[in-house]
Formats: structure tokens, sequence, C-alpha cells
């Protein structure tokens, strides 16, 4: 049930994006243990000026092709989190030819209560999940 969301340049093809967010649930699935059908991904183009990333002094050398991946999940542990920013890092440089430094990826965590898939319900509070 994590809800991704996706911060990029403009200008990349559909077929792109689309391995991006294949590539993304797929390490999320992994390191996460969630349902293949478990997928909720937004993203959001931006014009070059409007995205600014900087290294925070780590040296990185961010590109054009940098992404941030903003999450909201349920609690995950520690390993968990560093299981899928391994994951991330590795296959989005293998299959979208996305560098490490190119990845920026930040987990908000929430509860049961807040979150509801439809029909005005909460459904992790209602047992239907």
């Amino acid at each position: 049930m994590p809800l991704l969301r996706f911060d990029v340049i403009e200008g990349r093809d559909e077929k792109s994006l689309q391995l991006l967010l294949d590539t993304a649930h797929q390490a999320m699935v992994e390191a996460f243990g969630v349902p293949e059908r478990d997928r909720y991904q937004i993203v959001h183009q931006h014009p070059a000026n409007e995205l600014i990333i900087q290294d925070a002094g780590l040296g990185f050398q961010r590109t054009k092709d940098m992404v941030i991946i903003s999450m909201t999940s349920k609690a995950r542990t520690e390993s968990q989190k560093e299981k899928l920013y391994a994951l991330l890092a590795e296959r989005l440089e293998k299959k979208c030819e996305i560098s490490p430094d190119d990845l920026m990826v930040s987990i908000t965590e929430n509860g049961d209560a807040d979150w509801s898939f439809g029909l005005g319900e909460a459904q992790f509070l209602n047992g239907k999940l």
C-alpha cells in the first residue's frame, strides 16, 4: 500500500517513465514484501528550473536524469528501508540508466487510520485489508 510520488525533470518519453515505475515497483515488492497489485504511483514532471536537488555536501553529481521518490507508507523496519534504497539504486541504474547520484528517496510513515482506498472506509481499520 505504499504510495509513491516520482518527481522528475520533464522530457522523458512514456516508455522510459513506465520502465522507471515498473522497476521501482519491483524493488518495493521485494524490499517490503507487499503484494504485486499493491501499486499506487504518481508522476510529476517539472521544468528543469523548478527542480533543485543539491547534494547536501556529499559530492553527488546530479544531472537532468534525477529522480526524487517520495513514499508514504505504513511503518517499515530500518533494514527494509535500507534494502529498498539499495535495490532502487542498483536496478534503476541497470534498467533505466539512472545514476545512483541522481536518486533521492524520502519515506513518510503513517498508520492504519490514515488510509482509505475508496467507499469512504478505512479498510485497514474495518478488517477489509
